[in-house]
């Protein structure tokens, strides 16, 4: 019978079973690459110098000259280059490309990088790259650049779920046991950020008894997260205990901690709670008008002075009052957005929201678009039946007042996909199909989208105009939320 079918050549079946079971299918392993490695060794860290760098041309030096241009000026004035335009630069240059960079620049390159105005999918993905090309020129990294694709692989996404938590554990993991390096201040608050706002509060539990059995000193950052933790956990009572052992514990008090209490507050319910501390910060304070527009780089700067006020502070308690003195502790624009976000969407009291808008600009605060944001999500919410403060003109009115803004300060208000698309929503809801289509119309004359995303954007617009928007057949958990009548969901 075997003769019905050729058999040359032919081994056993346990031979071609063998064959597939190996991932290489060739019996031996393909050659193991450089691993990643962290190291703060003076040797490691300040290598290669100038004279111990790849050899290039001159093409490639003036390709170096104009990347370490971009670098600097990125480092002194943020706003004057992109991420992107440096990276470009950047792969311009011949491979290894890091072996052409000083350890100087290596360590600027990857600072600008890791530190990008917002961690989107877009800038981690870059700063992985990098991170790739520091590996393959067999190169280390440090333990601050290794925490940056920590908070890389936790914050490229607005919302953080459970496995943006475990990439950070699985890197956390590389850096402890694979290249030995322990985590400092910087990596445990990132983990215990990451599992608190992953809902996985064992977790976080965990790695608060760890950062206390290494004797990880809490510092600015560890408090505000706690103060966090416990707003997640619907925890009054721990929010008001997280601060006051900030306070005791001689840490600077500033806006950005009294947000973070009036945060917890409101998602506690304790509304009259919140709005004592924002009257506080209001009234006690005689800079309140005086209140500058807000700069990315500045509040960096502004959290560093703070940390400094701090150490020196313990150092030297009878210095303490004097530096919190001059500690601005007035309401900012994020102030504004949790509590127009709570009122105008949860609680639907454009009373409220009305009050708080004015007040915003009685302080001179600048508007941002998430303001807007959380307006339009609340006349969806609240707007479209008859009798509803959420009416078709205030609609009219606030959408009037958004083109006026962008129309004015174009370069600081960027309109972005989601508020568009609530816009959509909120309009569809209160107010008739031709003015729909007119306002998709005037979103697109101004909006900030990038041009590969226009079709989504239209396609988007056809379902709200047809009745087709937030139709899920496969997401039962939303069509549960959708159900709450506080609208949380939104």
């Amino acid at each position: 019978m075997l003769l019905y079918v050729d058999q040359s050549d032919v081994g056993s079946v346990e031979e071609y079973f063998d064959f597939y079971k190996d991932p290489y299918r060739r019996g031996y392993a393909a050659p193991d690459g450089p691993k990643l490695r962290v190291s703060e060794k003076k040797s490691d860290v300040q290598y290669p110098s100038s004279d111990e760098t790849a050899m290039t041309n001159d093409g490639t030096q003036e390709t170096l000259g104009r990347l370490q241009t971009a670098i600097g000026q990125r480092l002194r004035h943020p706003n004057r280059y992109s991420l992107d335009g440096i990276h470009k630069l950047y792969s311009e240059l011949p491979e290894p490309r890091m072996l052409c960079l000083t350890w100087q620049w290596r360590n600027r390159l990857l600072r600008v990088m890791g530190t990008p105005q917002k961690r989107d999918m877009e800038s981690m993905l870059r700063y992985f790259a990098l991170v790739a090309d520091v590996k393959n020129a067999g190169l280390t990294l440090r333990r601050s650049q290794w925490n940056y694709a920590l908070a890389f692989a936790t914050k490229y996404t607005a919302r953080v779920t459970t496995q943006e938590m475990e990439s950070a554990l699985r890197i956390w993991k590389e850096m402890e046991r694979e290249a030995k390096i322990m985590g400092n201040d910087v990596t445990f608050n990132v983990l215990f950020d990451v599992a608190a706002k992953a809902g996985n509060f064992t977790l976080a539990d965990m790695i608060y008894k760890e950062m206390e059995t290494r004797g990880v000193e809490f510092n600015r950052f560890h408090h505000v997260s706690l103060i966090h933790y416990f707003g997640l956990k619907l925890d009054s009572g721990g929010i008001r205990a997280a601060y006051r052992e900030m306070v005791e514990s001689g840490e600077m008090i500033d806006t950005v901690v009294l947000n973070c209490v009036i945060s917890g507050l409101l998602r506690c319910g304790e509304e009259s709670a919140a709005e004592e501390t924002y009257q506080r910060m209001r009234n006690d304070h005689h800079m309140a008008s005086e209140i500058p527009q807000k700069d990315y780089m500045m509040n960096k700067v502004v959290t560093k002075v703070l940390m400094m006020f701090t150490r020196v502070g313990k150092k030297h308690p009878e210095l303490k009052k004097s530096f919190q003195t001059n500690v601005r502790l007035t309401p900012d624009s994020h102030t504004y957005k949790l509590l127009v976000d709570h009122y105008a969407i949860r609680v639907g009291n454009l009373q409220k929201v009305a009050q708080y808008l004015d007040e915003m600009k009685h302080l001179k605060i600048s508007i941002h678009p998430t303001i807007f944001l959380a307006l339009f999500k609340g006349f969806y919410a609240h707007g479209g039946f008859a009798g509803s403060d959420w009416s078709e003109q205030r609609l009219e009115g606030i959408l009037a007042a958004f083109y006026q803004a962008h129309d004015d300060y174009a370069k600081e208000f960027r309109i972005d996909r989601w508020v568009v698309i609530w816009a959509l929503r909120a309009v569809k809801k209160c107010c008739s199909n031709e003015a729909l289509i007119q306002t998709f119309e005037s979103m697109s004359q101004r909006w900030d989208i990038q041009p590969d995303r226009h079709q989504f954007m239209q396609a988007l617009f056809e379902n709200i105009l047809h009745d087709r928007d937030l139709r899920s057949t496969r997401n039962d958990g939303l069509q549960l939320q959708r159900r709450k009548k506080d609208a949380s969901w939104l």
